[in-house]
């Protein structure tokens, strides 16, 4: 019955804090804020990959480890953490909000749009509105995966089938969360997840933690 009300209060904010379709582009405010998603999602392990050198560029790009999404898109990810936690699973996430300056040094390294978005036409993680995540079990170990982070691979496809079967169902049970919640998986890499409403907000820059 707890879930159940948790789940609710949940479904209810999201539903109040979603913006407006069909608004004309005159009408369109300035950016959405963004929200620091461990005060939705208090429970959720934070490990931003660009907060640190260990991520395929080598650098630290971030100033801080934190995530950083739309309130509607940070909801939606609280409701994916209710759906694991019944199965006694959670997330972790890597990356969340993007500045569209990152996303330009990500394309000059990988101009592949399987892997990176042109930063011509943005990224939903340069609008606070995706995310990338893995499963961790109730003591917050990381299951095992296709692949390791920003494996820029076929082996990273959620098409690939030529896995173990635990690692099959670790995909699924993630994939099944997040979709239920509200987002759409990416084809090319099982991590990688957009919020159904993303078009409804703007592309931006800046350092959060540094403005």
């Amino acid at each position: 019955m707890k879930t159940f009300f948790m789940r609710l209060i949940v479904l209810v904010a999201v539903s109040f804090s979603s913006p407006v379709r069909g608004v004309s582009a005159e009408m369109k405010a300035a950016p959405a804020p963004l929200v620091d998603v461990i005060k939705v999602v208090p429970d959720m392990i934070v490990s931003m990959q660009y907060a640190t050198a260990d991520n395929f560029t080598g650098k630290a790009l971030y100033g801080c480890n934190r995530c950083f999404l739309t309130e509607s898109t940070a909801r939606k990810l609280a409701l994916a953490q209710i759906e694991l936690k019944e199965q006694k699973l959670g997330l972790k996430v890597w990356d969340c909000y993007r500045p569209l300056s990152v996303q330009k040094i990500f394309w000059a390294l990988v101009p592949d749009p399987r892997y990176v978005a042109d930063p011509a036409k943005g990224s939903r993680h340069n609008r606070g509105t995706a995310v990338d995540v893995t499963l961790v079990d109730s003591r917050g170990n990381e299951l095992p995966m296709p692949t390791r982070f920003d494996d820029f691979s076929t082996k990273a496809a959620r098409d690939n089938m030529d896995l173990p079967v635990q690692i099959l169902k670790n995909r699924d049970a993630l994939e099944n969360a997040m979709k239920k919640a509200g987002y759409i998986p990416l084809p090319t890499e099982w991590w990688h997840f957009d919020d159904s409403d993303w078009q409804s907000f703007e592309l931006r820059d800046g350092d959060i933690c540094r403005d």
